[in-house]
């Protein structure tokens, strides 16, 4: 699911290019409608959802500035689709999973929640919201074998275009790390395929922190 098409269908590319079976679906988390229509694609292909992955998230759009100056529009932009997003997500993979007896959310938060970092107030609440969120599901979601978790990454390179900052301040960040290096998709990607497996069976409500020992939890 993305909300640019084009790196939908491009990705969904990459996928099948590798041999697996892929869909893309143009999907606004924000608009619960989007939601249900996504969803209902997947079932329609697949007939089951086992995981949920909720990666959305506003970012390389928003403002580095102290709170009291931060638009008020980007503090909205922030809770519809960190939050909001998220609930919408969860609430409507939920009853697939609940009949199945099994499944996998995880919820992608930032390490900027740990350092309480200063300029990112939106941002930082909204990620700090979807702990809380991850918690609270775990608990209810237990008695169908459905695990949710926090997954926490470090400073991260990628595609995304970052905000109003250096890129001296995020190769600050990685310097502070045990690990001294910004953490790559590839740190990423083992983790996540764990706390989506059999593997990971018994754990649910924790948060799972590949950040290169930039915070200790």
């Amino acid at each position: 699911a993305e909300l640019n098409g084009e790196n939908g269908a491009r990705v969904k590319e990459e996928i099948e290019a590798k041999g697996a079976r892929a869909h893309a679906f143009q999907t606004d988390v924000s608009d619960m409608a989007s939601v249900s229509e996504m969803v209902e694609g997947v079932l329609k292909a697949e007939g089951r959802v086992d995981v949920l992955i909720n990666n959305a998230a506003i970012f390389s759009r928003i403002t580095m500035a102290p709170f009291w100056e931060l638009p008020l529009d980007e503090w909205d932009s922030a809770m519809n689709v960190n939050v909001t997003g998220s609930f919408y997500c969860a609430r409507a993979v939920v009853p697939a999973m609940q009949e199945a007896k099994w499944g996998r959310i995880v919820n992608v938060t930032s390490g900027t929640v740990q350092l309480g970092s200063a300029n990112y107030l939106h941002y930082i609440t909204s990620k700090s919201a979807m702990i809380g969120m991850t918690r609270s599901m775990a608990r209810e979601l237990g008695p169908w074998n459905v695990t949710v978790n926090t997954f926490w990454p470090g400073i991260t390179k990628t595609e995304v275009p970052r905000p109003s900052a250096p890129d001296e301040v995020f190769e600050m960040f990685a310097q502070r790390q045990c690990l001294p290096r910004l953490t790559t998709i590839e740190d990423l990607a083992k983790p996540m395929l764990f706390l989506c497996s059999d593997e990971a069976q018994y754990m649910t409500g924790q948060i799972f922190e590949p950040d290169g020992g930039l915070s200790f939890n």
